[in-house]
């Protein structure tokens, strides 16, 4: 059995940060808990679980304070935390297993982060994230923001989820990220791919449209990123050319995400809302069936939304069909629909609605 410190950085978290140390008290072998700066009672909380609370004075980069919990951890591997995450009692008892049998040739374990879950706990929104790595491997943080571990040799995947819990005050409304990229900027001059791709989605979110979709193009054009940025970003791009009515340039810029690899489901919705938005129907069904013969990738550590692969076509593909006066058809998708999700409000209302439309035939 390896032994395990839990790295955290934190900063006025006590509303969230129990939550976090009760799902993982008594796995972990130590807590170091790094401090940027509270001015609430996170640092009593956490006294509570652990005698290694440190202060780090705040120099707008994630990846320093990291690096420096990092230094501060003493067992065979390190696993990190933010304070608004927590596991839940089923991957604590996966956790406990892969302490107890993980191989010793792995330097990195790559966990689902789970960031979206429906109200009945159902995922809808996920990625993999590097979350278990050697102390020996002494692997480094990098970027100021959006930070990650710049992790090599042998990788594992664990099926153990990691949930992301909402905080009281988000970095968007605060504009933190995006202070800090800026002034990254101002300092430095210029952004690596990774850092421009974050960058970019920092604008959007910020409803900067036009610097956003600056950035994207950017970030597309050093052709350095990593695939599975690559497809996102060609789907926030979309978004941004969308937004502006750029449909065209919106358009070719969701088919380019099919050179970095076979085409999602989540860029095949994106084409097929267009298309619905547009009373073209068929053209609309087109995109949400062809969905349905696709393969989700296996592997995949990048962004995924569970419901695009199969309960959103089903559903959309009966709105269509609806639409085009064919209740048949739109019942049988709609019943495709309720088998995927049978607790579906929506899919119930239509299986009225469309049950109505077909006994006054």
């Amino acid at each position: 059995m390896v032994t395990i410190s839990l790295a955290m950085i934190v900063k006025n978290e006590e509303k969230n940060i129990r939550r976090c140390l009760n799902s993982v008290y008594g796995v972990v072998d130590e807590i170091i808990i790094v401090d940027t700066g509270s001015k609430d009672k996170t640092k009593e909380i956490c006294s509570l679980y652990t005698d290694k609370v440190y202060d780090f004075k705040w120099i707008d980069d994630f990846s320093a304070a990291r690096n420096y919990s990092y230094e501060l951890a003493t067992m065979e591997y390190i696993l990190w935390l933010d304070a608004d995450d927590y596991l839940l009692p089923e991957d604590v008892i996966k956790l406990k297993k892969l302490k107890k049998n993980i191989s010793s040739e792995y330097n990195a374990i790559m966990m689902k982060y789970v960031t979206g879950l429906d109200s009945k706990g159902n995922e809808t929104f996920s990625y993999y994230r590097e979350r278990l790595t050697k102390k020996s491997c002494n692997f480094q943080w990098n970027e100021p923001v959006h930070e990650y571990l710049d992790t090599s040799g042998p990788i594992g995947e664990s099926n153990i989820r990691i949930i992301h819990g909402k905080k009281r005050k988000t970095a968007l409304k605060s504009g933190r990220n995006l202070k800090i990229y800026e002034r990254y900027l101002k300092e430095k001059g210029y952004l690596s791919p990774r850092g421009t791709y974050y960058y970019a989605r920092e604008l959007k979110d910020h409803n900067r449209i036009k610097e956003a979709i600056n950035q994207y193009e950017l970030f597309l054009d050093t052709n350095m990123g990593w695939l599975e940025d690559n497809i996102a970003a060609c789907s926030d791009l979309a978004k941004c050319y969308f937004e502006i009515n750029l449909d065209t340039l919106a358009l070719t810029t969701l088919f380019k995400s099919f050179l970095y690899d076979t085409p999602r489901a989540e860029v095949c919705c994106q084409i097929g809302y267009h298309y619905q938005e547009k009373e073209e129907y068929e053209r609309a069904i087109y995109w949400f069936q062809l969905i349905l013969t696709l393969k989700m990738p296996k592997n995949c550590w990048g962004f995924m939304q569970p419901d695009c692969w199969a309960y959103i076509p089903l559903i959309e593909c009966a709105v269509c069909y609806d639409r085009l006066g064919d209740y048949k058809k739109a019942l049988q998708f709609n019943n495709r629909a309720l088998k995927h999700k049978p607790d579906s409000i929506q899919a119930k209302r239509n299986q009225d609605y469309l049950q109505k439309k077909l006994s006054a035939l």
